[in-house]
């Protein structure tokens, strides 16, 4: 984090490295020393990592580490259960490994290659073998089992375990860092945390911190160190949300200022009675609107929870509001979604609640341009040409332009864009909304939205900048989605149940985690259900009667709109597909969906796809199959069947697991220290406060030159 000259170094002129290590060092994204500073240990490692083989008791739980050897797929004797096995083999001695309902493990671990194994050992008259142990592949054995992997020099009792690629080890990671530390120029690395804030939360300071988190002499060591490097990094992700707030608070914005009477009106023609969760939203909304500055909100519902409503409603407003000093004419509103199907979905929905107003609506995306209300298709749309398009909306005659990021190209140029709405915003890059505003004096309000249920403390760091509303219940009539966790051996029957909705004329997703069927040649080729050979065998032994369709990642836009509409028109009963439907378009009559392979999934991937089938009012159901029968993934899972929400699937899983699967750093782009920081409301709430006081003392950062400089060189990271 400091800009200190030596941090700023190549690894390469300080280093003498191999090709495959300068390629490795690519590969985890390290090419200055301060880089390899803030590559921190994913866990530490007792000094005493293990025993020999010769010395294992049957009931222990141990470690050991050796070659593994003869290691293959089959079945078991009794239950035909699919299985690996193997073996084990150090000097003293070797082991009989056994993985039960785990094949793809012979694929993942390579034969003669070295690796830790870590298990209860078992002991079946006499001979000894572990049963499902955790195994990982490592690049080289400690120097000596019993003594500390990085040998003499290491005088505490544990020790760093990095992430790691090939020709750069734990080992490499230890040593670099101790010449490092050792170098004179590591004692001018200045700290950019002022000291009477380190000091009110008892935190250490940088270089004291980088040593122990990279070589404690005691666990504490590491724990406090961690802490002080989470504080850091949510501190300056909350001194860019207050900058972008203060910045927000000095603009003007438009002043939208609806009569609450004509919005009853408009949302009385609605086929169902707003939530009190929705109507809440609103009127939040409605309030910004008349403000007079920019509106920064953050609207978070869970899928199918109503949010498109409320941005149709909130639109209305917008759209049915004369420019300042006009007398024709009306704002406009900008509607981004992640996708074209997506956005083409908006497009039909905006068509359906302002049918009955004279409102132009457009939808522009990489393959074309729509308007709505045609001349020569009364009630329908009409493609028309971009250049058409871009004229009608630089002057003012369309008020609603639906898109995907076709929007902020720089062709498309509005007269009076006074509303954004951005849809699962943490899939876009960076300042949308300053791109869609150029060109303008007034900055146009904006409503982010999201399907993805997040934790308050999440909230508070990621989104400071935007005020938060909620919808938390949903649409009356919804029934919850019914979830199973089904185990190979209750198949079966889940078949029967979706023969018997398949009868009642209902539809089917059936979710796989591969595209093709894996390469029997490759050692690694994971053992997953794919698309292409499921959707076969389905068809042939399953759901012979029923039309069965195909979609996944590598298909053309076109070609998957046109699947999509297959099963949209119910000319497809079963739609086979990889995770690309968990953002996709609306089927009420889909009722099931089967995810093959749920443990390879996150939980936030889970509830989405989980909410592909809630969007009518028959009874719905999940079946999550697993072939996995780790207790930490059946709790995982479990949880995704029992919590009511996405709200409190999300507080269960950051307890459960911490940030993990359902809000990991490459989705949020943020370090797995700072992660860990977001189960700590204290620290995230300190953070907050210490970074609001500075901004509006000193909003420019102007005493704090470091921080500015810091602030300014950190990647941007941008939610909106």
């Amino acid at each position: 984090m400091s800009l200190s000259p030596f941090l700023s170094q190549p690894v390469k002129s300080f280093f003498r490295l191999s090709d495959v290590q300068n390629q490795a060092l690519k590969k985890l994204g390290i090419s200055t020393i301060n880089d390899i500073l803030y590559h921190f240990p994913v866990r530490y490692g007792e000094s005493n990592p293990g025993k020999l083989i010769r010395d294992i008791v049957g009931g222990e739980q141990v470690t050991i580490y050796g070659k593994v050897t003869g290691l293959k797929m089959g079945k078991s004797f009794k239950s035909h259960a699919p299985k690996a096995e193997g073996y084990i083999e150090d000097d003293s001695g070797r082991v009989k490994v056994i993985w039960l309902h785990q094949p793809y493990i012979a694929r993942l671990i390579q034969n003669e290659s070295l690796v830790k194994v870590s298990g209860k050992v078992s002991d079946r008259n006499g001979v000894l073998g572990f049963m499902n142990p955790e195994i990982e592949s490592i690049g080289a054995l400690p120097i000596n089992i019993g003594e500390s992997l990085f040998g003499e020099s290491v005088q505490h009792g544990s020790m760093p375990i990095y992430s790691e690629s090939k020709g750069i080890t734990s080992r490499w990671f230890f040593h670099a860092l101790q010449k490092v530390f050792k170098h004179p120029d590591f004692e001018s690395v200045v700290d950019p945390i002022p000291e009477e804030i380190l000091a009110r939360y008892n935190l250490p300071s940088l270089r004291t911190s980088l040593i122990w988190i990279h070589a404690p002499q005691k666990e504490s060591d590491a724990q406090v160190a961690r802490k002080r490097f989470a504080f850091e990094e949510v501190f300056f992700i909350q001194l860019a949300n207050e900058q972008r707030r203060h910045e927000n608070s000095i603009h003007k914005g438009f002043i939208i200022d609806k009569p609450i009477a004509d919005v009853d009106v408009f949302t009385k023609r609605f086929p169902f009675p707003l939530t009190d969760g929705q109507q809440k939203s609103i009127n939040d909304i409605l309030a910004d609107f008349k403000k007079g500055q920019p509106m920064s909100r953050l609207l978070e519902g869970d899928v199918g929870s109503g949010k498109t409503a409320v941005a149709a409603v909130t639109a209305y407003t917008a759209v049915t509001t004369r420019p300042k000093n006009q007398g024709y004419g009306t704002l406009q509103v900008a509607y981004m979604a992640p996708t074209e199907i997506l956005a083409k979905q908006h497009f039909e929905s905006f068509i359906k609640y302002f049918s009955h107003l004279p409102i132009s609506i457009g939808l522009i995306t990489g393959t074309g341009c729509r308007k709505f209300p045609s001349k020569l298709k009364p009630g329908g749309w009409t493609d028309i040409s971009r250049s058409q398009f871009l004229k009608w909306v630089a002057n003012g005659e369309i008020a609603v332009v639906i898109g995907t990021h076709a929007l902020i190209q720089k062709a498309v140029k509005f007269k009076h864009l006074s509303y954004v709405i951005i849809d699962e915003q943490h899939r876009f890059g960076t300042a949308q909304r300053q791109k869609l505003a150029r060109k303008q004096d007034i900055i146009p309000h904006l409503l982010s939205m999201t399907a993805t249920p997040i934790p308050r403390t999440l909230a508070l760091t990621m989104y400071g900048d935007l005020d938060l509303s909620l919808l938390d219940q949903m649409p009356m009539g919804r029934k919850p989605v019914i979830t199973e966790i089904v185990a190979p051996a209750k198949r079966d029957a889940v078949y029967e149940k979706i023969h018997k909705e398949l009868k009642e004329g209902r539809q089917v997703y059936i979710i796989c985690p591969r595209i093709d069927e894996p390469d029997p040649e490759k050692e690694k080729a994971i053992n997953a259900k794919s698309v292409k050979e499921e959707a076969k065998r389905l068809k042939k032994d399953i759901f012979k009667d029923y039309k069965i369709d195909i979609m996944h990642s590598k298909m053309k836009p076109a070609e998957k709109d046109d699947v999509m509409e297959k099963f949209s028109n119910h000319n497809v009963d079963i739609l086979v597909s990889t995770s690309v439907v968990e953002v996709g378009v609306n089927v009420p009559n889909a009722t099931v969906i089967i995810i093959e392979g749920g443990e390879r999934f996150g939980l936030s991937q889970l509830h989405q796809l989980r909410g592909r089938v809630i969007r009518g009012n028959h009874q719905a159901y999940c079946y999550v199959f697993t072939e996995s029968q780790s207790d930490k993934t059946i709790d995982r899972l479990k949880a995704l069947a029992t919590a009511k929400n996405g709200f409190e699937l999300s507080e269960i899983d950051l307890q459960l697991r911490g940030a993990g699967e359902l809000y990991g750093g490459k989705q949020w782009g943020i370090s797995d220290v700072a992660m860990e920081a977001i189960k700590n409301i204290k620290m995230v709430e300190a953070a907050r406060k210490e970074s609001r006081a500075m901004i509006e003392s000193d909003p420019t950062l102007s005493q704090y030159p470091l921080i500015k400089q810091t602030l300014e060189g950190r990647e941007e990271i941008h939610f909106e």
